[in-house]
């Protein structure tokens, strides 16, 4: 009697498993994410990220060094790699049909899969400058940034603000070591936070970081929706007594719309099933919460990533559960 309900058990458990298995027909044999250049951010997360959908979904995963998010959202729309790590700037820009590599295209086959971390805008000068506010940059030499990354943006906010700037581009790095000379009177950036750059020029000398006005926090923020209000906390860099309000542009995963659903599901359960390693890769990921995914405000989920959500009992906006 004992071995038959046994038998029994056996023959139910096996069937139960059997019926968990997911059908992996039409995955791919591999997976190619685009992240950005070599020792960047996007480029450690990536390496992460492609370690965690190797080791966990089981699908051999690696990178693909590009310039950055304008390039892997059209190399995603395009069918030419599979993920896409990108800030909600250039993704806005490509899904409305504004990409600068690819104007009048309508980047229609985008989707969300997760939210990776926040970048604020970040302007410092050196505190001896007697520059105190962003309008005291009117005339100043300013860095921005390479031009087809976050100076393109910061262009645009002085422009809204009425600020004329003597804008550089080029290298952060570079540009930071321009500000230490005396070269430029400011440098901005959208990097995470803290940055390494600006930690590094306060150990030579003090720093002042500028605060957007309040005014203009809300005012871009209504305007254009991939920004969002930021507070830099003051223990982020020694030269602050205090937060800084500035404005900030959500990083995120994005896919292609045919990437299988199975498979898009099981890639977002095991972000967040497998979170401590990726936040090992870089501290950016700490950031990497389910519950942030809400901060895409235009783009719709892939179906795979609102079923893990939705199971999770995230409340999902009409944009977020793929709505147009």
């Amino acid at each position: 009697m004992f071995y038959k309900i046994f038998t029994g058990l056996a023959l139910i458990t096996a069937t139960s498993v059997m019926a968990q298995e997911v059908d992996k027909s039409d995955w791919p044999s591999s997976i190619v994410i685009g992240t950005g250049s070599p020792g960047a951010t996007y480029a450690i997360y990536g390496q992460g990220l492609a370690s965690i959908i190797s080791n966990h979904v089981g699908v051999p995963t690696s990178t693909q060094q590009t310039q950055g998010p304008y390039q892997n959202v059209t190399l995603t729309q395009n069918g030419r790699i599979d993920i896409a790590l990108t800030t909600m700037g250039p993704a806005y820009e490509a899904w409305v049909g504004e990409s600068e590599l690819a104007p009048g295209v309508q980047h229609n086959r985008l989707r969300a899969v997760a939210p990776m971390y926040i970048s604020p805008f970040q302007m410092a000068a050196l505190a001896d400058s007697g520059l105190n506010e962003l309008s005291d940059l009117e005339g100043k030499r300013v860095g921005l940034g390479p031009a087809g990354g976050s100076g393109a943006y910061w262009t645009r906010w002085f422009d809204k603000l009425g600020i004329s700037v003597n804008a550089s581009f080029g290298p952060f790095g570079d540009q930071m070591s321009q500000l230490s000379d005396r070269r430029l009177d400011a440098v901005g950036a959208a990097p995470g936070i803290p940055a390494a750059a600006y930690t590094e020029l306060e150990t030579m000398e003090p720093a002042h970081f500028f605060a957007f006005p309040a005014e203009a926090i809300e005012t871009l923020a209504e305007e254009f929706p991939y920004l969002q209000p930021v507070v830099i906390p003051p223990e982020t860099y020694r030269s602050l007594d205090g937060p800084v309000n500035t404005l900030g542009m959500w990083n995120f995963v994005l896919t292609h719309e045919d990437l299988p659903e199975s498979l898009t599901y099981e890639i977002t359960k095991a972000i967040f099933a497998y979170h401590d390693d990726l936040v090992a890769s870089h501290g950016s990921a700490r950031e990497t919460l389910a519950e942030n995914v809400v901060h895409n405000r235009f783009l719709p989920l892939h179906p795979g990533a609102e079923r893990y959500y939705t199971e999770e009992g995230i409340e999902l906006s009409p944009i977020e559960n793929g709505a147009n």
